[in-house]
Formats: C-alpha cells, structure tokens, sequence
C-alpha cells in the first residue's frame, strides 16, 4: 500500500488490500466488456458498493456483470493498474496506471 500525502489518496496494489477495502464497503467486482474506438472489445473494471435490490426499468442496463475476485484481479493485472482510494471514503475510487507509481 502506498500513501500519496499530497492528494490524501492512498493507491493499492495488493490483491488482499484490494479486497479488504471493498469488502469493508460492502462492495462487489463487476466488469463489462465494451468497444473502443476501433471496435475492438476490451473489459472495463468496476465496484459496486451497497447494491440494494431496486426495480429497473427491463431497457436500463449499466453493461456491468457481477464477476469473481479472480477474474477482475486478473483483468486488473492484465491492464497493469491500480486501485487510488480516499481514505475515509465510502467508495470513492479511481483506477490509475502502475507505471504512475514508479
């Protein structure tokens, strides 16, 4: 875990801490798989914290699937990033590059 005190944001790496911080929100992984500008298909990483069960209208759809800790650390891995928290947050988050780390 590293500590960016400049912007009080804290940046993980580690699968465990990853999972700690989620888990102690109350947050599941999700992933979708969207198009980029050529067309091309690529996974786009999310969390989702405290889903309440809410009645949505059949056409409204986020494209994001609930997925396993193993494939979205995977995927994580896969595009080299890194989970940027505020502390004392409930959630709010940002993936940044791990190459921004060094």
């Amino acid at each position: 875990m590293e500590f960016n005190s400049t912007r009080h944001t804290r940046t993980l790496v580690n699968h465990r801490d990853i999972q700690n911080w989620v888990a102690d929100r109350k947050g599941t992984p999700a992933i979708a798989r969207v198009r980029d500008r050529f067309g091309s298909q690529r996974s786009k990483l999310c969390l989702k914290f405290g889903q309440t069960p809410i009645k949505r209208q059949v056409n409204v759809d986020d494209g994001m699937s609930p997925c396993s800790w193993t494939v979205w650390l995977a995927e994580l891995d896969r595009q080299n990033l890194a989970l940027e928290i505020t502390p004392g947050s409930d959630g709010n988050y940002q993936f940044v590059e791990r190459s921004r780390l060094n």
